[in-house]
């Protein structure tokens, strides 16, 4: 492994095992946009391509066409006119079959989307150019990525034409974990402790690019208000570039993701069919599907709930925050991140941030909590009493509303009940605070009729104050736990 290449163990693996296969392959690599797919086979591969291409955004289909000729000449050393895909295809066929050594035969087209231009036959090319030869032979190793989501997956992972079933590999690129992250400050020879990482990645989660962006010589307050709110900051206008590069006919994607930021635990498809105006058709269906390939939503079914009960939840820190302090701000500068964190709105965009942190480290907690090896399945709970039975009831704790964010619901006959709270110091579990955990677990035993043993579990940055009520937690997880 090239030490250069942060994280990425699992992908890489994959990667130079499909290298090794003695038969061809078709690889596709997808993700959202910056999120380092380019970067990981350029890293691992660039000695190694028999040929390798990127695409021009915007560009024509002529011009897509002498971009392909340029390449060819230079790897060819032979001036080249290309008419079309077909043919182009052919040539590079041809020039694949003049290499005599044994090694795989790497072929890389970088921004596949971009080559398919209005009007084009590029799909039926490629679809004509690995049924009717690559695949034939054992050492083509054909990689494609691609930022554009829907054409992807449309396109090459779920087509219906000659490419159905053709890949035989697909990869989705996903972020950077908070361990990743903090590798890749430490590669960079940034001194940032974890707390400021974790500060980090509360807004700007773990994409690679924009931690690309971050200067060594600024705190990351100073970095973020630079890059997100100073004028000309290279995030300022991320979010809508982001999902127009992703999403053909975007404008829907960002209808949905307006609407579920709205409520932390998430909307029904009903409920976002009726706030973000949207159709009750397949193409919701694939909305929603390719918001959670690439990382935005994720969804889940709410304990004792139905599968139509499904609830879609948005959990990327940075949209988050882009909806949270950004959206519709046209004052820029002056500091506004620093003098931000002064105020009641940080402090409560904080608390937030950092579910959303544990959400994106379910792998981690289950870890931390030693489940590895049991059937665990994270979700959240909600009660909101009838009026009937506030008016009513002699049970004084169902006339309360009880939410519980993250519990998970484990195979061994246990559900840990997570509360998760940040705090830049050790965090104090005062009477209240148990008070309000007790009866949230009474009124969740009750309702659910559950027969699982209910296990209480604090998760905060820096563990608990200790004092009475903390030493009575069964389950502290902290910082430190998710950067495993």
């Amino acid at each position: 492994m090239k030490e250069h290449i942060i994280g990425r163990t699992r992908e890489i693996e994959r990667l130079q095992r499909y290298m090794a296969s003695d038969h061809s392959e078709f690889i596709a690599i997808y993700g959202r946009r910056r999120i380092g797919k380019t970067f990981l086979v350029r890293e691992l591969f660039e000695s190694e391509f028999a040929f390798r291409i990127t695409a021009k955004e915007n560009a024509t289909t002529r011009e897509q066409l002498m971009n392909f000729a340029e390449v060819m000449q230079r790897m060819t050393g032979t001036a080249c006119h290309v008419s079309d895909w077909s043919q182009a295809f052919r040539m590079l066929a041809n020039y694949i079959e003049q290499d005599i050594t044994t090694c795989p035969k790497i072929i890389f087209f970088d921004e596949l989307p971009w080559f398919d231009t209005r009007g084009t036959k590029f799909v039926s090319a490629l679809e004509h150019f690995w049924n009717d030869w690559a695949s034939y032979r054992h050492d083509i190793k054909l990689i494609v990525c691609g930022s554009a989501t829907t054409w992807m997956l449309n396109k090459v992972l779920n087509a219906r034409g000659g490419l159905h079933n053709r890949v035989t590999h697909s990869m989705l690129l996903e972020p950077f974990t908070l361990r990743e992250t903090e590798l890749y400050f430490r590669s960079r020879g940034f001194n940032y402790d974890r707390n400021e990482i974790l500060e980090c990645y509360m807004a700007m989660g773990g994409v690679a690019h924009y931690l690309s962006l971050f200067e060594i010589d600024k705190s990351v307050a100073q970095n973020i208000d630079m890059l997100c709110f100073t004028r000309g900051g290279e995030l300022v206008t991320e979010f809508n570039r982001m999902l127009m590069s992703l999403f053909r006919k975007a404008e829907k994607h960002i209808a949905v993701i307006t609407a579920l930021q709205t409520r932390g635990m998430g909307l029904t498809r009903e409920d976002i069919i009726e706030q973000a105006n949207q159709v009750n058709n397949g193409n919701l269906t694939t909305l929603l599907r390719e918001l959670e390939e690439c990382d935005f939503i994720r969804s889940y079914v709410p304990f004792g709930k139905a599968k139509k009960d499904k609830l879609y939840q948005l959990i990327d820190p940075f949209i988050l925050f882009h909806f949270r302090f950004m959206h519709r701000r046209s004052n820029l500068g002056g500091n506004y991140w620093l003098k931000m964190q002064s105020k009641q709105d940080y402090k409560s965009w904080c608390g937030y941030a950092f579910e959303v942190v544990c959400l994106n480290h379910i792998e981690q907690l289950v870890h931390a909590l030693g489940i590895d090896g049991s059937i665990n399945t994270p979700c959240s709970w909600s009660y909101r009493p009838s009026p009937l039975t506030i008016s009513n009831s002699d049970d004084e704790d169902l006339k309360h509303r009880a939410q519980i964010d993250l519990l998970i619901d484990r195979s061994d006959q246990t559900i840990n009940i997570c509360e998760m709270k940040f705090s830049h110091n050790e965090y104090v579990i005062t009477a209240d605070n148990n008070e309000i955990m007790a009866r949230r677990l009474r009124i969740f035993s009750r309702v659910t009729k559950t027969h699982k043993s209910l296990q209480p579990v604090y998760i905060t940055p820096h563990g608990l104050a200790n004092n009475a009520y903390a030493r009575r937690m069964p389950r502290t997880i902290t910082a430190n736990d998710l950067f495993t």
